[in-house]
């Protein structure tokens, strides 16, 4: 178990530093360095997982962390990883809380740009394997093919939500009767399964008591904890559906100026690792003094705890229920509309936010090239596409 976790702190350690591009990148990322290099589960069981942490509410890449954590060294596993893969970025927006936002709107800057067309080819990577893999029929890859064009004429979470619905459905409908009957799975134990509703419960029991007690006591640590953990229970669809839920929550009453909050969401930009750091920000910023490093992690907890509860509580009862033939039925189905939503999410916002002219596209299909083909490290590519953004692809005129 020991070497384990090991193994666990320096992967996720090393992917919290190169990470960049928000969650769809996240995946690619994620992808390469378990189910390609360290092959701690195939294409058919990480689709499984993508396609869970795409359902439950809150921050699905780092929902998606804890999962491979947690499959690697149980709960414990899990919560390293989380730790590990949020503390880089963490760290780093504590700094901006702290006067680094003074540098400005980093959106712009030519090696932003840069780390913005490194995310395109790692993107595009995770469509192409994972496409190959989970897609190897005429039926699949229509499944696939569709729910990146629903997704495409009508954006949004629920939608995205509703394509998983939708191929799971088409693909226990095709598939239930071509499917072998599945081994016997071991009765699960069920102190294991008590323990995992037990965390469910909590979760619910926090949305709903938190702000009972933050309206009685009347302490702000309370109010900021439910406000962000409100925020991090409700969201779907990633980082960036979060932040007008946490502009609500800390601009009106006066904790952040809505200048510091659009200047420390520029910032985010800049950052690799998961978006929902953002909060380490905003808790620093919203209590200055030596100790406000504090407040940014019980923002970070607070916007944090959610996903962690519901991807711990629900996975006990998922690797019981994904066994069972029906379910892998539809899981075929689901994992194709998967692919789709990660294909559409390569156009819309990926590529359309990254790349701008003739030489963005040059140097997406040489990153594409050198990762896919040529097994260049991720984080190699990282380092030399905001070296050619910044001084070698041309600026937007």
């Amino acid at each position: 178990m020991y070497h384990k976790l090991l193994e666990i702190i320096r992967a996720f350690l090393k992917l919290g530093q190169i990470s960049f591009g928000g969650p769809v990148a996240h995946i690619g990322y994620l992808r390469e360095e378990f189910v390609s290099r360290r092959r701690w589960l195939d294409d058919a069981a990480y689709g499984d997982l993508v396609a869970l942490c795409q359902f439950l509410p809150g921050p699905a890449s780092s929902q998606l962390v804890f999962a491979l954590g947690s499959h690697r060294a149980g709960w414990l596993g899990g919560l390293l990883a989380s730790v590990c893969f949020t503390l880089p970025s963490a760290a780093l927006m504590i700094a901006f809380g702290y006067g680094m936002a003074a540098l400005g709107d980093l959106r712009h800057a030519g090696w932003i740009h840069g780390l913005k067309l490194a995310a395109v080819a790692v993107v595009a990577q995770a469509v192409w394997g994972m496409g190959r893999n989970l897609c190897p029929d005429r039926t699949r890859l229509t499944i696939a093919v569709v729910a990146a064009a629903l997704l495409l004429a009508f954006p949004g979470a629920w939608i995205q939500i509703g394509v998983i619905v939708g191929g799971g459905a088409v693909g226990w409908w095709l598939y239930r009767r071509s499917i072998p009957a599945s081994e016997p799975v071991s009765p699960a134990d069920w102190r294991h399964h008590l323990v995992a509703a037990g965390i469910l419960g909590v979760f619910f029991l926090l949305l709903l008591l938190l702000p009972v007690v933050a309206s009685a006591s009347g302490r702000k640590d309370i109010a900021v904890f439910d406000g962000f953990y409100r925020a991090g229970s409700l969201v779907f669809g990633g980082g960036h559906v979060m932040l007008p839920l946490l502009r609500a929550e800390v601009v009106p009453p006066g904790w952040v100026t809505d200048d510091a909050f659009l200047a420390g969401y520029g910032a985010a930009q800049a950052l690799p690792g998961p978006l929902f750091t953002f909060a380490a920000y905003l808790g620093t910023a919203m209590n200055p003094g030596p100790n406000a490093w504090m407040n940014g992690l019980w923002c970070l907890l607070g916007i944090f705890l959610p996903g962690w509860l519901l991807i711990a509580g629900a996975l006990p009862f998922w690797h019981q229920l994904r066994a069972k033939t029906w379910t892998q039925a539809a899981l075929r189905g689901a994992n194709a509309a998967v692919v789709g939503i990660l294909l559409a999410a390569l156009y819309n916002p990926v590529w359309k936010e990254g790349v701008r002219n003739a030489p963005d596209v040059a140097a997406v299909v040489l990153m594409f090239s050198v990762l896919h083909w040529w097994k260049m490290p991720p984080w190699l590519v990282v380092i030399v596409a905001a070296v050619a953004g910044q001084w070698v692809l041309p600026r937007a005129g």
